[in-house]
C-alpha cells in the first residue's frame, strides 16, 4: 500500500491518514534520517553548513513534518486506535531526536564549521545549534548520556499520558439537565444541549465541560446547585478528587523530578534555569521579580474588583456568602447592570463568516497582502483552507480548525505544517504552512455559528501566531518565522493583534447581527470598551499565580513533595480570592506538563510588557478615523514578523520601536496605570 505519511509532494494528505499508516511511516523515515545521521558524522563528510543541510536537515524534515500530522490528527480527531498508533510510534521518534540533539559527532562538526563564512541567518541558526547541543546533552559522556536519553523517552511518554487523561476527563463528564435547572442560560446553548442529548437517545439536556457548553452555564444559568455540579466536576478533571484512572497526580510528581535530574546532569541547578538559556529573561530570579512587581502593582485593582462582586451579590443577588460557582455569574450581572449590555447580546452580532472576514480585511490592508479560499485534504469537513499572497506571489497558506468536538483536545493553538526554507536539496523556496486551531460553538437550526467577543480576541491572537510564522522573509529553516525566536518573545504578534478587536474602525467591518444583519450599533460597542478592563485586576494576579507557580515548582519546589501546599502558597501571596480546597487547576495544566511552558508561563505576561508597547505605536499613528497606520503596519511587518529568528527578539523590538519595552502601554491598556 502506498503511505499518504510517506508523500512531501505537496501538502499532506491528512483525509488519507489512518492508524495503520503512522509506524511503518515512522520506522522508513526514522532510518532516512538514521542514514543522514551516519553520513554527515563520518570523518571524511566536510563541516561544511549547506552540505549537512542537503544531507541531514533534508531527512530530518521530512521526519518532523510526517510526526507533526500524526501529532495533530490525534491532538483534532483522537481515536483509540490513533492514540495506540502514536503512542508505539512515540518512543522511537523521541529516542531518534535524543541521540540527535546529543551526538558528540555532530556537535563537533557543527563547532568546526566557519561560522565567518555563513550568512547572518545562518550565523543565528548556528549559534543556535550549539546552544541546542548543550542543552541537549551532548557534551555529556557514558552513564550520564545515558540517563539522560532515558529521562527524554520517559518524560515523552509522562507528558502525553497527562495530555490524554485531561482530554479523557474532559469527554468523560456529561449531565442530562431538565429545562428547569437551565433558566438563565443562552437559547443557542440550551438548544445546542438538547440536540447533544437528542443525538444520544437521551431525554433532557447534555452539558459537557468543554468550553461552549461550560462557560455559558457558569455565566448566566440562575440554578446555583447546578453551577456547582459543573465547577466541582471541571475543577477536579484528572485528579485525586475524580476517577482515579485519569488522575494526573503521579505523573506530575514523575515529570518535576526527571526535569530536576535532567537540569542536574546538564550542570545548572534546577530546570528554571534550564528552560530559561534560550529565552530573553536572563534568571529564574529576574522572573519572579517580574511576576511579584506586577501582582504589586494589580492587587489594589483585584481587591477593589472582589469588593465589588461581593457587595453587588449581596445587595442585588441574595447572595451573602458567595462561593467560587458564583463569581463568573455575579461578574456577568455586575457587568450587565454597571454597563447595561450582556455578552450575549454582543454574541449575535459576531457570527463566524463576518468575523474572518472582518480579521482577513485588517490583515490584508495591514500588511499589504491578499487572503483567498484554497483547497487541500482535511481531516474534518469543518476544516477550512486559505492561502496569502502579495503582489500575485504566494507567500503561505494555512488551515482553521474552528470548532469543538468530541476528540479534540481543548483550546486554541497554532502549528506549523511546514517552515519556509530556501530547499537545500531542490533549490526551490518552500512556502510556510499553518494550523490555526481554535475551539467555538457550531451554529445551531441552519444559522451561522456566533462567536464571543472572547472567542473573536482568540481567533486575532492564534492569528497572530500564524502571521509570525507565514509572512517570514527568512529562507533558512531553523530561524525562519517562529523558529528560533525566543519563547518569552513568541507572544508578541499573537497579543498583539488582539488589540485590534478594542478598535471600532476595525470591528465595525466584522459584525452583522445574526437575525436582521444589522452591524454592531456604537453605542453597545461604547459600552463594550467601558467594560474592557472590567475585572482585570483580578485576570492579570490570576495569570501571575499561574506564573509564579510554574516558576516556583520548577526552582524552589522538593518534587517529591505534593504540589499543593505551594499552589496554596503562591495564591496565599498574590490571589485575592481563595478557590475551595478540593480544587485541582494544576493537575489539568498541560501549557507546563505537556505544552512546552514548564518555567515559562511567565513568557504570557512578559510578552504582553512588549506587544502592549508595540501596539502604542500604532495608536501614536493612527488616522483620523481611528484606522491603523499602512506605514506603520509596514514597518512592524519588516521588523518583528519578517525577521522572524533571523535575530534577538530585543533587537528586532528595538528595530521597530527604536528603544526597549517600558511597562506603561501594558499598564494603561489594563486600566491599572
Amino acid at each position: 500500500m502506498s503511505n499518504p505519511l510517506l508523500d512531501f509532494q505537496d501538502l499532506p494528505l491528512f483525509d488519507q491518514v489512518k492508524p495503520e499508516h503512522v509506524v511503518p511511516a515512522m520506522d522508513e523515515l526514522l532510518g532516512q534520517a538514521d542514514r543522514a545521521l551516519a553520513a554527515v558524522t563520518d570523518s571524511a563528510f566536510p563541516a561544511d553548513w549547506s552540505a549537512i543541510a542537503k544531507v541531514l536537515d533534508v531527512a530530518t524534515e521530512r521526519l518532523g513534518r510526517a510526526w507533526g500530522v500524526v501529532g495533530h490528527l490525534n491532538a483534532v480527531a483522537d481515536t483509540p486506535e490513533l492514540r495506540a498508533a502514536y503512542n508505539e510510534a512515540l518512543p522511537k521518534v523521541t529516542d531518534f531526536w535524543t541521540r540527535l540533539g546529543a551526538d558528540e559527532k555532530l556537535y563537533a562538526k557543527y563547532k568546526a564549521i566557519d561560522a565567518a563564512r555563513l550568512t547572518p541567518e545562518q550565523q543565528q541558526a548556528h549559534k543556535n545549534a550549539l546552544r541546542n547541543f548543550r542543552l541537549s546533552g551532548a557534551e555529556l559522556a557514558g552513564a550520564a548520556k545515558e540517563r539522560f536519553a532515558a529521562i527524554q523517552e520517559r518524560s515523552a511518554e509522562l507528558t502525553q499520558k497527562f495530555s490524554e487523561n485531561a482530554l479523557d476527563a474532559t469527554d468523560a463528564f456529561a449531565y442530562y439537565g431538565d429545562a428547569s435547572e437551565l433558566d438563565g442560560v443562552p437559547e443557542d446553548v440550551v438548544q445546542a444541549a438538547r440536540a447533544a442529548a437528542e443525538a444520544e437517545g437521551k431525554p433532557g439536556h447534555k452539558l459537557t465541560l468543554k468550553m461552549p457548553s461550560y462557560l455559558p452555564v457558569m455565566q448566566f444559568g440562575t440554578n446555583r446547585a447546578l453551577r456547582e455540579r459543573l465547577y466541582r466536576a471541571y475543577v477536579t478533571r484528572a485528579s485525586d478528587q475524580g476517577d482515579p484512572k485519569f488522575d494526573n497526580s503521579a505523573l506530575i510528581k514523575e515529570i518535576l523530578a526527571l526535569r530536576q535530574e535532567e537540569a542536574k546532569l546538564l550542570g545548572y541547578r534546577n530546570f528554571g534555569e534550564v528552560s530559561l538559556v534560550p529565552k530573553m529573561a536572563d534568571s529564574p530570579d529576574q522572573v519572579i521579580q517580574f511576576l511579584r512587581d506586577l501582582a504589586r502593582r494589580a492587587k489594589p485593582y483585584a481587591q477593589k474588583d472582589v469588593d465589588d462582586l461581593r457587595e453587588f451579590a449581596a445587595a442585588k443577588l441574595g447572595i451573602t456568602d458567595p462561593q467560587a460557582w458564583d463569581y463568573p455569574y455575579i461578574g456577568e450581572k455586575l457587568k450587565e447592570e454597571r454597563y447595561s449590555f450582556s455578552e450575549q447580546e454582543v454574541k449575535q452580532y459576531f457570527t463566524a463568516p463576518k468575523v474572518l472576514a472582518g480579521l482577513f480585511k485588517i490583515v490584508e490592508t495591514l500588511f499589504e497582502v491578499e487572503i483567498r479560499r484554497d483547497y487541500a485534504p482535511v481531516w474534518n469537513p469543518a476544516v477550512e483552507f486559505y492561502r496569502i499572497e502579495r503582489a500575485g506571489k504566494l507567500v503561505g497558506q494555512f488551515y482553521l480548525d474552528p470548532n469543538a468536538r468530541t476528540g479534540k483536545r481543548g483550546g486554541a493553538w497554532m502549528d506549523d505544517v511546514r517552515a519556509r526554507w530556501l530547499r537545500p536539496d531542490s533549490g526551490q523556496l518552500q512556502t510556510p504552512v499553518a494550523q490555526l486551531v481554535c475551539n467555538f460553538a457550531e451554529g445551531v437550526e441552519g444559522k451561522p455559528p456566533l462567536l464571543t467577543h472572547d472567542d473573536v480576541i482568540t481567533l486575532f491572537h492564534e492569528s497572530g501566531h500564524g502571521l509570525h510564522h507565514m509572512l517570514t522573509q527568512v529562507n533558512e529553516r531553523d530561524v525562519s518565522g517562529i523558529s528560533g525566536v525566543e519563547w518569552d518573545a513568541v507572544e508578541l504578534p499573537s497579543q498583539f493583534m488582539e488589540n485590534f478587536c478594542w478598535e471600532w474602525g476595525v470591528l465595525k467591518h466584522m459584525t452583522a447581527h445574526v437575525d436582521t444583519g444589522e452591524p454592531l450599533p456604537r453605542e453597545l460597542f461604547d459600552k463594550m470598551l467601558a467594560a474592557k478592563n472590567f475585572q482585570s485586576g483580578l485576570a492579570t494576579l490570576r495569570q501571575i499565580e499561574f506564573a509564579l507557580f510554574d516558576m516556583l515548582l520548577h526552582t524552589s519546589h522538593d518534587p517529591q513533595s505534593d504540589i499543593m501546599p505551594l499552589l496554596q502558597q503562591v495564591r496565599e501571596e498574590v490571589a485575592v480570592l481563595q478557590p475551595p480546597a478540593f480544587n485541582r487547576m494544576a493537575h489539568t495544566f498541560s501549557h507546563i506538563f505537556a505544552g512546552g511552558y514548564a518555567a515559562g508561563y511567565y513568557s504570557y505576561k512578559w510578552a504582553e510588557v512588549l506587544s502592549a508597547d508595540a501596539y502604542a505605536a500604532f495608536e501614536e499613528t493612527a488616522g483620523k478615523d481611528g484606522l491603523p497606520s499602512v506605514q506603520t503596519g509596514r514597518k512592524y511587518r519588516q521588523a518583528i514578523l519578517e525577521a522572524g529568528g533571523s535575530r534577538p527578539a530585543m533587537e528586532s523590538f528595538k528595530a521597530f520601536r527604536g528603544r526597549e519595552p517600558t511597562l506603561d502601554a501594558l499598564l494603561r491598556h489594563q486600566g491599572m496605570a
